[in-house]
């Protein structure tokens, strides 16, 4: 690309240039800055931006037509650097921002915003007392009952807090309802242990028998839900990373209660560290089959750990799908992909089950 055009072009559409699979970084100053981020999953060495003119520094990344990227430009110390061409910036969900940006291919779900017309959800907060199941004396729970009367099932929402702010969550779930995409469903988000959330997503009784005794009855008792003695299995869980381990380890667990698994990104495998022991409950032949959806982006390293869990959950027994996008291992990716689980676990019942598109 003609340099003079190129910086041009970076002033007018902002940083990174993109060109159909081709998304080019811009610097103007006089040091080296490097750019690290979704595709390569924030390891390894960052990657540096080569001097492509006096104070002008560019580096060209091919990318998925479709896909979400975020990112973080440093200086040669790893310092974090504002990118002055591109003002997008999102949560990281770790106590930073990143710069984002879609390709041409992509677009932020409209789910993630409230259409005219469609109904809000009650939301209402509470504090459940741990016992000797959690850290600390209590947790927060933000119970979600859809705008629609009769009961319903209950989805458990682990890292219930990010979900609701970083996710949208409870407005995506108001459009697919009044859009007669899911059944109603009733949400409870969980907020994590904080530091003791590894602890707590790894495979935990303690948090199993948290969620069995105490969410769970305080869902119940403010929230319309289908009883689960009548329907077992009618209930679901939610988590991404660690939360979307745990969302399987649940329903292995407690299949007569938690039979409907949403996993984004699920933590299945380690990188480093290799499998965790949800492989070996997934390969028991259940007397209760799980409905499991999983996804996980392309860039991230926990893909294989979620492309060899698919045939171990089907071979077993249960009824699983797994669906990959074009991202990496974030909040706005699983909240631009999370309707897909949604529809496939929880469909109306005049509805056949089939992919929807569009819903990005």
């Amino acid at each position: 690309m003609d340099i003079h055009l190129l910086k041009e072009r970076a002033l007018a559409e902002g940083s990174p240039v993109i060109d159909s699979e081709a998304a080019t970084f811009i610097w103007r100053g006089t040091q080296r800055v490097f750019v690290s981020g979704d595709f390569q999953d924030w390891s390894g060495e960052p990657l540096p931006l080569e001097r492509v003119a006096p104070g002008l520094w560019a580096r060209t990344l091919s990318l998925p037509h479709d896909a979400y990227v975020e990112y973080a430009l440093t200086d040669a110390k790893g310092r974090r650097l504002k990118d002055p061409l591109n003002p997008l910036l999102v949560d990281n969900g770790i106590g930073g921002r990143n710069h984002f940006f879609y390709m041409p291919g992509s677009a932020p779900t409209p789910l993630g915003h409230r259409a005219r017309g469609v109904p809000r959800g009650r939301l209402t907060r509470h504090r459940v007392e741990t016992s000797e199941f959690a850290i600390g004396s209590s947790r927060q729970v933000v119970l979600y009952q859809p705008p629609v009367a009769g009961p319903c099932p209950l989805v458990v929402v682990l890292d219930g807090l990010d979900y609701l702010k970083l996710a949208s969550l409870a407005t995506v779930v108001d459009n697919l309802i009044h859009a007669q995409r899911i059944r109603p469903v009733a949400l409870a988000f969980v907020a994590n242990g904080g530091s003791a959330r590894t602890v707590e997503y790894f495979c935990s009784e303690a948090t199993r028998y948290f969620l069995l005794r105490k969410v769970l009855p305080l869902a119940h008792e403010k929230l319309p839900l289908v009883d689960e003695r009548r329907q077992p299995g009618v209930h679901g869980v939610l988590g991404a990373s660690l939360g979307g381990l745990m969302a399987l380890y649940l329903g292995l667990r407690s299949p007569e209660v938690f039979g409907h698994i949403l996993s984004q990104s699920g933590a299945f495998a380690l990188p480093g560290e290799g499998d965790t022991n949800v492989f070996p409950l997934a390969q028991v032949p259940p007397a209760a089959p799980l409905q499991v959806w999983m996804d996980c982006g392309v860039f991230e390293q926990l893909r294989e750990g979620n492309q060899r869990m698919l045939p171990v959950l089907t071979q077993a027994g249960h009824r699983a799908e797994y669906w990959e996008y074009n991202g990496g291992h974030s909040y706005a990716a699983w909240r631009d992909d999370v309707w897909r689980g949604l529809e496939w676990l929880f469909p109306l019942r005049s509805v056949k089950n089939s992919r929807r598109t569009g819903g990005r």
